[in-house]
């Protein structure tokens, strides 16, 4: 049970807040759908069932939106997404979606919270209620709230790279590169060579071990030689 509340949190703060927020922003533009939104009269059945639908659907296109702005934006300014091996992927994968429930999906909250924030803005200054009102501290409230989503959103997505890197590796015999002059953060070749001297190490431990093993084996011989 506290699994599926986890999942139901993840999905609900990665796709209908940032929904409903987009939904606010057409239901500044269009009276059919504020009315969904508004508490007066009264709040209906048919108006939450409207709404709850809207939000999801509006949180799904700028999810991907999401997709197509801020995960660009921050693959071309350094943080690259790894080559992961997905032949661990069955035996690690409970602790992959940890990973996504306690890292991704809060990017995905921050991402998508950010696009869905600018769209509302946009909408609510075309409005005629955003016409009447002077620039000042609603914009520049915006402007910090969303330098603040996107700061968020990168900080997770890199947290993210690096710990499922930890827990699946890379592809053998593939390397991350990049185009267009940009270069792998240094996170990411850090958290790669600490997993190359891992790797390293254990191979040495392991040969060790196969030699000690074979050095026993010979005395034990030597032993049983020199008593017959």
């Amino acid at each position: 049970m506290g699994d599926l509340s986890a999942r139901n949190f993840g999905l609900l703060i990665a796709y209908w807040i940032p929904g409903f927020i987009a939904l606010a922003g057409v239901g500044m533009l269009s009276p059919p759908v504020a009315a969904w939104l508004s508490a007066e009269p009264g709040p209906s059945l048919g108006g939450f069932l409207y709404s709850t639908m809207a939000s999801l659907a509006a949180g799904m296109t700028v999810s991907a939106l999401r997709w197509a702005m801020i995960d660009t934006f921050h693959h071309c300014t350094g943080l690259i997404r790894p080559e992961w091996d997905d032949s661990r992927l069955t035996e690690r994968l409970p602790a992959l979606e940890y990973l996504v429930e306690t890292h991704y999906r809060y990017y995905q909250f921050y991402g998508n919270s950010f696009v869905a924030m600018v769209f509302a803005y946009s909408a609510w200054r075309f409005s005629a209620v955003g016409k009447a009102v002077s620039c000042g501290l609603p914009d520049v409230g915006v402007a910090v709230l969303a330098s603040v989503f996107l700061a968020g959103s990168r900080d997770t997505l890199r947290k993210y790279y690096c710990r499922a890197t930890l827990l699946l590796g890379q592809q053998k015999g593939r390397r991350v590169v990049t185009n267009g002059g940009h270069h792998v953060s240094e996170e990411v070749k850090s958290t790669m060579t600490g997993i190359v001297k891992a790797e390293r190490n254990t191979a040495m431990q392991d040969e060790s071990k196969v030699r000690g093993t074979k050095k026993k084996q010979s005395t034990k011989q030597r032993e049983s030689r020199v008593e017959r």
